[in-house]
């Protein structure tokens, strides 16, 4: 219970044609900076030819794969069952698995945050499989891909162990979690433990050194060097990684792109560790570590907080974790947040009232509106601050886990308080927006409340019981809208409602007016 918890706190804050898959053998949500931590599977050799009777090209035993008849899809795996998500448990079973990976691999990762939010939640929700659903799994692969590239690199992780990492596409991206999170020592055991895994030898150097066997890794490096299983630059890295000293004073190493976790860990560990901001957000975790630096476990946490990869309580306990030693930009938002957060603690309502402007300016520049919200709105709403903040606690309480209550007791100030209030109680029908024509957000967002109903289409996928798919669907047509096409918009909205998720489509309303059109 505790870990459906933790985890429904982080689930919890395109075109509808779908993308045709990919080809090259690769998973249809395949990511190009993943570790290659396990050896693919040999292609098949060139069927003989009528003159030539087969010949057997070793006297070893063959090497059989066994997998039970009955083995079922790791599809099925989530970690929130349909009690607590409120997503119903036949959520994928109506639509084939192919097109439901290839909308998951379409989704914008750059969106609102309630929008990101529902995302996470469908990719760590238990439901049925596909029809079609096979043993590869390949509908759970793309919701390890998808939280994988969204940085929820816990519950991923979970994922993988609960489906059983000892397929190899599984345990490369657990692998890879791990070593991102600093767990390598257990992915490294269950590497040794588990034969079939076929890992490659960087993976397996790097595993045998963190397990403090220096000798053994040094001798399996000089092997493969002159068995010639190594490339020059896998050679280079590993021997530096190895024994650093002899290299003192060389040029840095060459950087492949794109860089894995794994090359990322190696490099690491020779010092020349490559800047997490400039590579995928998942690359973030590593600089959380207690080992880093302060102001990389801040710029890390902003940026996976920003998103929703980890709960605000972490990137707040980063915040006020030391003194800053110096001014401007991060210094000056972490001051800001200490300065605000002694003052709540202390329950001195005139200090927290001094200091929520500063504060609340500084996150809302960042685009850490929406996790300051969720932290500090239910605290803030308990103090009595007067009329020279009550429109920033307004607005930080709309953005909070409470947004109905704070609406029901908000007396509106103006028409876009009044929309405000009737988009948090999901009763716009009277609210008129205060909005020049040539802004038709307002106006998009009351249609999606009120007028607006499904596309013919979507309203036959929702009878057909294809509810994951259109869910996915309106999240496109809300993302659609964010860029300008306000009846995709409206329809987005309406859809999600249509399927029973009332509050994540008040929260993206709300969210959108207040942090991409403030007033």
């Amino acid at each position: 219970m505790k870990r459906a918890g933790l985890v429904l706190a982080l689930a919890l804050g395109q075109p509808l044609a779908a993308q045709e898959a990919g080809t090259g053998g690769e998973p249809l949500s395949a990511i190009d900076w993943l570790s290659r931590s396990v050896t693919p599977a040999s292609p098949a050799a060139p069927p003989a030819t009528a003159k030539e009777p087969p010949v057997a090209e070793s006297a070893a035993a063959p090497q059989v794969s066994v997998k039970p008849l009955d083995a079922g899809s790791p599809d099925a795996v989530g970690l929130i069952s349909p009690r607590l998500s409120g997503l119903p448990r036949g959520l994928w079973s109506s639509s084939a698995q192919d097109t439901l990976a290839a909308l998951i691999a379409a989704q914008k990762f750059d969106t609102l945050p309630a929008i990101e939010q529902l995302t996470r939640l469908l990719m760590v929700a238990e439901a049925d499989p596909p029809a079609d659903a096979d043993a590869q799994g390949s509908l759970f692969l793309a919701r390890i891909d998808r939280l994988l590239q969204m940085g929820a690199l816990e519950p991923a992780a979970e994922m993988l162990i609960e489906a059983g990492p000892d397929d190899p596409e599984r345990f490369r991206r657990w692998f890879d979690t791990a070593l991102l999170t600093g767990e390598e020592t257990r992915a490294c055991h269950a590497m040794r433990d588990k034969p079939t895994i076929a890992p490659t030898l960087p993976a397996r150097i790097f595993c045998l050194a963190r397990g403090g066997d220096w000798q053994a890794a040094a001798l399996t490096l000089n092997s493969a060097r002159a068995l010639g299983d190594v490339t020059d630059a896998e050679d280079a890295m590993l021997s530096r990684f190895l024994d650093p000293d002899l290299y003192e004073g060389e040029p840095p190493l060459e950087t492949p792109e794109p860089l894995s976790p794994l090359v990322y860990r190696l490099l690491e560990a020779v010092g020349e560790a490559k800047p997490a901001a400039a590579l995928p957000r998942a690359f973030s975790h590593a600089n959380l570590r207690r080992t880093k630096a302060w102001r990389a476990q801040i710029e890390a946490a902003e940026r996976l907080a920003r998103h929703g990869a980890i709960e605000p309580a972490q990137l707040f306990g980063i915040y006020t974790d030391r003194v800053p030693a110096a001014s401007g930009g991060l210094w000056d938002r972490a001051s800001a947040v200490q300065s605000f957060d002694t003052a709540l603690r202390a329950g001195d309502a005139a200090a927290v009232a001094e200091a929520l402007p500063g504060v609340w300016e500084a996150m809302r520049e960042v685009r850490l509106g929406t996790p300051f919200a969720q932290q500090y709105a239910s605290q803030i709403a308990e103090m009595s601050l007067g009329e020279d903040v009550a429109g920033i606690v307004f607005e930080i309480g709309l953005l909070g886990p409470d947004y109905e209550a704070v609406a029901l007791k908000h007396t509106p100030r103006d028409a876009r308080d009044a929309l405000l209030v009737a988009l948090a109680r999901g009763m716009p029908d009277d609210a008129r927006p205060n909005s020049p024509p040539e802004d038709p957000i307002p106006l998009a967002l009351l249609r999606g409340f009120t007028d607006q109903a499904p596309s013919e289409t979507l309203a036959r996928m929702i009878d057909e019981g294809r509810t994951g798919e259109v869910i996915l669907r309106a999240i496109s047509l809300i993302d659609e809208g964010r860029a300008g096409d306000t009846g995709a918009l409206a329809e987005g909205l309406a859809t999600l409602r249509a399927v029973g998720l009332e509050d994540p489509a008040r929260r993206a309303a709300l969210q959108l007016l207040l942090l991409e059109y403030p007033a």
